[in-house]
């Protein structure tokens, strides 16, 4: 018998799925690397396993699975690659589109087996309205995964036909989000960095595309779901706090296990005992997994917890004290598993700095994360103005 659909006999299957994927996409991770993009088979084996399709509702085919199970299938792939697992997040997150979109769109988009949708940091660019949607011109970044998708999404602030930007009542830009077909967008190749090399993060523009208005929607952090499901009563920006916070506590995770391997047969130099006899390497073994293993406790659980409120209560968006808790637990979470990592890193010495072994890539790709704007210490002074009372809502968090 087949397990019943949001049981935790499916949670166990997906994350079971995870693991016996992972040897693959581990090894494709130095092409994925070079090429600075996944390579087509690690693609393939993540789409055939259905895992761009976990934030998508059932009734496009999606498993619909809450943030707090997302984050640790993520969690599971990003010990095997950080890039991958990363755009595997990042499409999670624009799939979460389907929701906010009316039926006939969300079908037309995503019920295709091959739906990836990618975007881009935002808002930027003009979106003009014209007779049944919109003309819009632009240039964004940090399209993770693009070079995969065949949807793209825009955040672009609305103007009237003769350019006027259209405001709110309390004077701010009205911003939709614009999702076309990715051949009608310009890749435009800038993705040269030190860390998450494979993700393909370029830049990308359309200049007077028309947007019909059923393929867009309001993205403003306030949720406004056609679905009933938990995971779309969460703003996607915390979405996707979760789950690179799930990137993290993987790549740290991979860290630490490959030191461990290490620590059992390395002699250091001038040394007669592997590094595991030395009672600081166990110390700083032991720090390193109280670290990740309270981390992960603290995000998963806190998400748990707020998915049983959600679903008893039936509210429909999260709280201002519940997404504080969130970010805080993302955020916190992200800086913890850095410092395991580092912990694995300097401990594991100059093995540690050749490339194409299992330190140097999630050493660099686990900085990167830090770079993010899930990662960032504002973060952390939005929460804490909260909980000293200096703000009652802090806004789209």
């Amino acid at each position: 018998m087949a397990p019943k659909e949001g049981s935790p006999q499916e949670a166990a299957g997906l994350l079971e799925l995870a693991d016996r994927i992972a040897p693959v996409v581990e090894a494709g991770a130095a092409e994925s690397e070079a090429r600075r993009e996944m390579t087509g088979a690690v693609f393939k084996t993540l789409l055939d396993a259905g895992f761009y399709r976990l934030l998508l509702p059932r009734s496009v085919g999606g498993f619909e699975v809450p943030p707090s199970l997302f984050s640790r299938i993520i969690e599971r792939i990003a010990r095997a690659d950080g890039s991958a697992a990363w755009c595997l997040g990042q499409a999670g997150g624009c799939a979460m589109a389907a929701a906010h979109l009316e039926p006939e769109a969300a079908k037309e988009i995503f019920e295709p087996p091959r739906a990836v949708l990618a975007w881009g940091a935002g808002p930027r660019g003009q979106a003009l309205s014209v007779e049944g949607g919109y003309q819009v011109t632009g240039t964004w970044l940090f399209a993770s995964g693009g070079r995969q998708a065949n949807w793209m999404g825009a955040h672009v602030p609305l103007c009237e036909a003769d350019g006027t930007p259209r405001q709110s009542e309390d004077g701010k830009p009205l911003v939709r989000t614009m999702l076309f077909p990715a051949e009608e967008a310009k890749l435009i190749d800038v993705w040269h960095v030190m860390g998450l090399r494979a993700t393909g993060s370029d830049n990308y523009s359309v200049e007077g595309l028309f947007v019909p208005q059923a393929r867009s929607f309001v993205l403003d952090g306030r949720p406004h779901p056609t679905q009933e499901g938990v995971a779309y009563r969460f703003p996607i920006t915390l979405v996707y706090g979760a789950s690179f916070a799930g990137v993290a506590l993987g790549l740290a995770r991979g860290l630490l296990e490959a030191f461990i391997e290490l620590a059992k047969a390395k002699v250091p130099q001038k040394q007669s005992k592997t590094l595991r006899d030395s009672p600081v390497i166990q110390v700083q073994v032991a720090q390193a997994e109280a670290k990740l293993g309270s981390a992960r406790m603290y995000l998963w659980g806190t998400l748990e917890e707020i998915e049983a409120d959600l679903l008893a209560d039936g509210q429909r968006s999260l709280t201002a004290g519940q997404r504080m808790r969130i970010r805080l637990a993302a955020t916190h979470g992200i800086h913890q598993a850095k410092e395991a990592a580092d912990i694995a890193y300097r401990a594991a010495g100059s093995t540690a700095i050749f490339e194409n072994d299992a330190f140097e890539r999630r050493f660099r790709d686990i900085h990167a994360v830090t770079q993010q704007i899930q990662a960032r210490h504002t973060q952390l002074e939005t929460v804490g103005q909260y909980l000293l009372g200096l703000t009652d809502d802090p806004g789209n968090y």
